[in-house]
């Protein structure tokens, strides 16, 4: 057996010293068995907590995946072993806090921005979609976006709303009458389709035409913000968070669609910990909602769909606000 093998064997069984000595020895950490599991996964699939802080220490890659698509944190989680799971949590923090590698790897997966604006989008009674047959919104999250109206409406006054797509939160957000509705959309034919259907002469509405970036001077402060564009990644939706004290009164609410890393629930734990910790950084508190929504994801949902943007049973949705406002 060869050395990489007796690390995996090591490792399920929890032999703290063998494994450092077959590291010590040259055993790659980063090695897959012919399960497709690396050594961290088998630690973590059995709860070894000194194993694995010994295996994370070597340079075990603590996002790797196994043929299922399940990283060591997810066997962690999925196994109830909490400890494990911590540690591991922690360790997926800290490497995407310094290298951001999940938010980098999903960019090079998809279009940029840019792009996604210059296609032309297909709409149907359910979805939006790209060029590409990838869905840009679809009818499934409806009951996500009246609860994230319902957040970002809590307060009343003057609500905005970054990115209209097939209208669901501006619709649920019209429900509650705010003074003032300022939504901002970038893509010319949802725009187009925004007019072509009386947005524009509700008397509480006011559309503004471009990416949020180049219309930051037109908008002004908010008692409620949701954030939900398509085409954009982790680091726009985290430049966007600079201009939150700008933008957001105090004791405001703000509210994003948390679609980060929607295909992996491990990856997402750790992004909704990341994007919590880095708004605490800011000065604001953020509550995460468990909202289930594996009854709104049958295979029907996602007939001519390119790529299934969301394979979790559970959403979170975020509530964030000043955190001394939210006491």
């Amino acid at each position: 057996m060869k050395e990489e093998e007796q690390l995996c064997e090591a490792a399920k069984n929890g032999e703290t010293e063998k494994v450092k000595t077959l590291i010590e020895s040259g055993a790659d950490v980063t090695y897959f068995d012919e399960e497709g599991f690396t050594p961290l996964m088998h630690a973590a699939n059995h709860g070894h907590a000194t194993v694995i802080t010994t295996l994370l220490s070597a340079g075990a890659p603590w996002n790797a995946l196994s043929p299922s698509n399940l990283s060591a944190g997810d066997f962690a989680m999925d196994s109830g072993h909490n400890d494990s799971f911590e540690i591991l949590l922690n360790a997926g923090i800290q490497a995407e806090l310094v290298l951001g590698t999940i938010a980098r790897k999903e960019n090079q997966n998809k279009n940029s921005g840019h792009d996604y604006l210059e296609d032309r989008v297909s709409f149907s009674e359910d979805k939006i979609m790209d060029n590409d047959s990838k869905a840009v919104m679809m009818a499934w999250e409806k009951p996500l976006m009246e609860a994230h109206a319902t957040a970002v409406c809590s307060g009343g006054g003057h609500v905005l709303n970054i990115g209209f797509g097939m209208g669901l939160v501006d619709t649920a957000i019209q429900q509650y009458k705010p003074v003032t509705h300022t939504i901002v959309e970038a893509h010319p034919e949802v725009y187009e389709r925004m007019i072509r259907t009386g947005w524009g002469q509700k008397e509480n509405v006011k559309i503004v035409f471009g990416r949020w970036q180049d219309v930051l001077p037109q908008l002004q402060t908010y008692d409620g913000i949701f954030f939900d564009t398509y085409g954009e990644y982790y680091e726009d939706l985290r430049e966007f968070h600079q201009h939150l004290p700008v933008l957001l009164k105090p004791g405001g609410i703000y509210s994003f669609f948390n679609g980060l890393c929607g295909g992996n629930a491990f990856f997402h734990v750790v992004y909704c910990n990341l994007v919590s910790l880095e708004l605490e950084n800011l000065g604001y508190s953020t509550q995460l909602i468990p909202l289930p929504v594996k009854d709104c994801l049958g295979e029907e949902v996602w007939e001519g769909v390119k790529h299934r943007y969301w394979q979790l049973d559970t959403y979170y949705l975020p509530v964030c606000q000043s955190a001394e406002d939210s006491e």
